[in-house]
This record gives C-alpha cells, sequence and structure tokens, in this order.
C-alpha cells in the first residue's frame, strides 16, 4: 500500500514522506517529555491501569500467591479489557469511584474495566467465595449469560453519556464466552473453561521457556478468530480485521486482502508482560508490527505525511470498511516502521534496545493524541469512521 502511495496510485491518499521528519520529531519531543531516560515502557493495556497514582492492578496482584494463578487472572483481564478497547466515541466519559476523576476513550474504558473485573462481574464464583482469587478471574459461563445492561452499568452509560458500540462489546464478550466453553483442551487445561486458561496454551507452546512474540498474535489469530463479527472469510474461515482494497492485486485467493487485526495485536503486545512476570521470556518484540488505529494514523495526518485527495473527506463520515479507511489504516502501519527507523537512527538505537512496542508507546500513540488536541478542540481523530466497537 506504501509503495502504491509513494507512486501516487492509490485512490484517496497522496503520501508526502518529506513530512515525515516533522511527524519524527513530534514523536521524539513527546517520548523525551514522558520518559526523560528514554527508559519507555512496552505499549500495552497495562499502562492504562495506572492514572492519577493509582495502579489498580498491582494492587490486585497482591491477592495473588501462586504465579501461575495469577498468569491466569493476568490473561482473563487483559483480554476481556482489551476486547472492550474499541473506540468509544466522543461523548462517553468514566467517573473512576477511585479518584473521582473523569476519564475518556481508552484510558477511561480500562478503568470501566477493570473495576468490573475487580467487583468479579465476569466471575462465576465470586458470590461463593471469601478467595479474592475467585472474585479476580473471568468464567466462560459467566461471559456466556453477561447481559448487556451489566456493561451499561459498569461503563456508566446514560442517554447523556453514550458509548459507541455497546451491544456490538458484550456480543463480542458472549462469542468469547461460547468460543471458551467449546474448547476446553485450549482454555479449561488446569481450570474451569476462562479466557486466562490461554495462558497454560501458550506457556505449552514455550520452548526453552522462552516465545516468540510473533508466535503469541498467531496462536490469538488461531484460537481467537471465531469470535469475531462475520465479515470476510476464506476457505471458511473467518478472517476478522481484514479488509478489501481494490488497488492491492495478487494471483491468488488473498487478492485484496489487508490483513490489519488492531484488537488482537493489540492484545498479543498486552500479554507479553504476564508472560515475563510468569518467568517465561519473549522473544522477537520487534516481530509484531504497529497498531492500525485512529490515534497513530491521525498522527501522519496531522503532521501532512498524508493528504487526503479531496479534503471534503474530513468531514464526512466513513464505514470502517471503507477503502478509505482500510487505505488509511495501512498506511499507518507501514508509516509507523518508517518513524521507528528514523528515531533509532537519531537515538543512535536498534530494534532491540528500541522495539516498535517502545515507539508506539514513547511514543506515536501520545504523539497522535498530543497533535489532535492542537488540532481540534475535543481532541477527536481528523477522520470520522464508523463503527461497531469491535474494531477499533
Amino acid at each position: 500500500m506504501l509503495a502504491l502511495g509513494l507512486d501516487d496510485r492509490l485512490p484517496n491518499f497522496r503520501v508526502d514522506l518529506d513530512r515525515l521528519d516533522d511527524a519524527a520529531d513530534l514523536v521524539l519531543s513527546v517520548m523525551q517529555k514522558n520518559y526523560p531516560t528514554l527508559d519507555v515502557p512496552f505499549h500495552s493495556r497495562w499502562r492504562h491501569f495506572a492514572t492519577s497514582g493509582f495502579d489498580r492492578h498491582a494492587d490486585l496482584a497482591e491477592d495473588f500467591t501462586d504465579p501461575m494463578a495469577r498468569a491466569r487472572s493476568d490473561f482473563d483481564l487483559a483480554i476481556v479489557s482489551v476486547l472492550l478497547d474499541a473506540g468509544a466515541g466522543p461523548q462517553w466519559r468514566y467517573r473512576d469511584p477511585t479518584t473521582g476523576g473523569h476519564f475518556s476513550r481508552s484510558e477511561g474504558l480500562a478503568l470501566a474495566g477493570i473495576n468490573m473485573f475487580a467487583r468479579g462481574d465476569f466471575s462465576s464464583r465470586h458470590g461463593m467465595s471469601a478467595d479474592p482469587a475467585d472474585r479476580l478471574r473471568v468464567d466462560a459461563d459467566a461471559l456466556v449469560s453477561l447481559d448487556t445492561e451489566t456493561l451499561r452499568d459498569g461503563f456508566q452509560v446514560t442517554m447523556d453519556n453514550p458509548i459507541v458500540g455497546l451491544e456490538g462489546r458484550a456480543e463480542l464478550l458472549r462469542s468469547l464466552g461460547r468460543l471458551v466453553v467449546q474448547r476446553p483442551e485450549i482454555f479449561g487445561r488446569h481450570d474451569s473453561p476462562r479466557p486466562g486458561g490461554f495462558f497454560d496454551h501458550l506457556a505449552a507452546k514455550a520452548e526453552g521457556n522462552a516465545i516468540a512474540a510473533p508466535r503469541i498474535l498467531s496462536e490469538l489469530l488461531l484460537q481467537f478468530g471465531p469470535i469475531w463479527p462475520s465479515r470476510l472469510t476464506l476457505g471458511g474461515v473467518p478472517l476478522g480485521d481484514c479488509w478489501r482494497h481494490p488497488s492491492l492485486t495478487m494471483a491468488d485467493a488473498t487478492s485484496g486482502l489487508v490483513p490489519l487485526h488492531k484488537l488482537s495485536q493489540w492484545l498479543a503486545y498486552s500479554l507479553i508482560e504476564p508472560l515475563q512476570w510468569a518467568g517465561i521470556a519473549v522473544t522477537d518484540i520487534d516481530g509484531l508490527t504497529g497498531l492500525a488505529e485512529y490515534r497513530n494514523g491521525g498522527l501522519f495526518i496531522d503532521t501532512g505525511v498524508l493528504a487526503l485527495r479531496d479534503p471534503a473527506d474530513a468531514a464526512r463520515q466513513h464505514d470502517v470498511a471503507s477503502t478509505l479507511v482500510v487505505e488509511w489504516r495501512a498506511l499507518t502501519v507501514a508509516l509507523l516502521d518508517r518513524v521507528a527507523d528514523v528515531l533509532r537512527h537519531r537515538l543512535n538505537m536498534d530494534a532491540t534496545s528500541l522495539p516498535l512496542a517502545k515507539v508506539l508507546e514513547g511514543g506515536t500513540w501520545s504523539a497522535g493524541r498530543s497533535i489532535a488536541r492542537q488540532k481540534r478542540a475535543d481532541g477527536s481523530p481528523p477522520l470520522k469512521v464508523i463503527s461497531d466497537g469491535t474494531v477499533f
């Protein structure tokens, strides 16, 4: 897609690599402000659980003495939280009961999710035991019967505080529950079926107590693929966050397909640390791609690296499956690699010391949010995307 863009052969965007240094300048300034020593953590869901001086996850982790039990609980939390982390829309806010602060978008969704998890909203055992571990879990049968009203209450959704795609999120969790029930050999090796049982599956795949990050993603796509809403299929297999673009032609059945898998990759990044906490090394962390979402993508539009051929498209609403959105997201993935290369050159670092997971966190996501606030009063992305709460 980027090669086509550089040849000026794309229908919706022009690509100006002369502006890439401007994007890299902004990313570097944000990274140095946020992490002056450049000790940048990985881009993952765990960052959102620590706000206003409170690390909600660290407090919950104290309830575990068995590292394997904690790992399953951490996987439970990460999986459900990431699946709930599609765009919330510009109006929604979450009032955190711990601090009284109001949070929007990813941070608000993270806090809503972890607070529901801490209450035992996703556990089928929390009312039957005083053991905190029986509350801090996600059970497949609890997900299968999850009522949309439970999610509405947990997310504090009202007529005056609407969220995008509430029913889509609830159905995605119910779909996850049904899948986990059906695959006890994957999700129930050492416990009743639960998403966190995926930890045991990955641990069994580790060689020499290590697993490569791309292997995490491939297992996620293989095992969790059926949960996604029915969109494109290939050979009877649902493709999830994979879309068509007419400019990409191949000589086989993959012609026109653009695989992005934003939430799956976000989840792969978010499972790295729980594996490490459990004593399993994760290698080739730079083997995952950037995330095709609106903060990273917005960075390139707002810095002029990408320009709409029709400026009026900025005011229109676009379906997530539209050629324009697919093009934008694919270009975002490719351009993130280009920005990472520029940053490594400037900082005299390599892909091991500054993997893309740190560039995203340091980083492009924060820079995209920062420039969005400068450009637009509500901090919204430069494009309006219609989503059902299950994409990004």
